[in-house]
């Protein structure tokens, strides 16, 4: 038995909500304004100690499985609309397709990758709609003119399985493990002499992450 209600909250900000389904419930990804309120409201029933800090981080996902091991709802860690319901967080239908279209170019670009190596190409992409040099949707970030081979060669047509969804919705939750790349390329297929002259942050996998 539930012991919370639900109450509708932050009806202003923009929420993410993917596409797919997960044991018959929608999964969530949330913005970081929505992560704060449910970490705050976590926080306040003594579910979760730690920070406020609107990411969706390891501290948080334990926190989510205990709610949803104490109210009876499949413990996942993940904000399924049962769980999001429970926590009394209204997440709108209003939303984008952010998360889907997130979730193909990862699986596009990164089908090979360990999973922080789907995370991180997820990274790039939100960090570029960060930055004033890129356009300023994940829509324009990905189908910028040559900016992706996936979307060149079509692979960006495929539908992505579970495990880029939930890259994507890790990325989306403040997840970056490129510390701020801006650019990624295997430095074996590599073709552009240009992107060689780019500052190297770290390396995931076969991909190069720089900035």
């Amino acid at each position: 038995m539930l012991v919370m209600c639900a109450i509708c909250v932050l009806g202003a900000c923009m929420i993410y909500t993917t596409m797919h389904m997960d044991e018959g419930k929608k999964i969530y990804a949330v913005d970081a304004s929505t992560m704060r309120e449910i970490q705050s409201r976590l926080r306040a029933w003594g579910y979760y100690d730690g920070a406020v800090n609107g990411v969706m981080d390891n501290a948080t996902i334990e926190a989510i499985k205990y709610f949803q091991r104490v109210n009876g709802l499949t413990v996942s860690g993940r904000l399924d609309s049962a769980t999001a319901e429970a926590i009394g967080v209204y997440i709108g239908t209003q939303s984008s397709n952010d998360l889907y279209l997130l979730a193909k170019c990862i699986h596009a670009e990164a089908r090979g990758e360990s999973y922080i190596g789907k995370v991180a190409v997820g990274a790039v992409i939100l960090n570029r709609v960060e930055s004033p040099e890129f356009p300023n949707t994940v829509y324009g970030v990905i189908y910028q003119p040559w900016a992706f081979t996936a979307v060149q060669d079509g692979q960006i047509n495929l539908e992505p399985d579970n495990e880029a969804y939930n890259a994507a919705s890790d990325a989306l939750n403040g997840w970056d493990p490129t510390y701020g790349a801006l650019f990624y390329y295997n430095p074996a297929v590599a073709t552009s002499s240009w992107i060689f002259n780019r500052k190297v942050v770290t390396q995931i996998g076969k991909h190069v992450f720089a900035i």
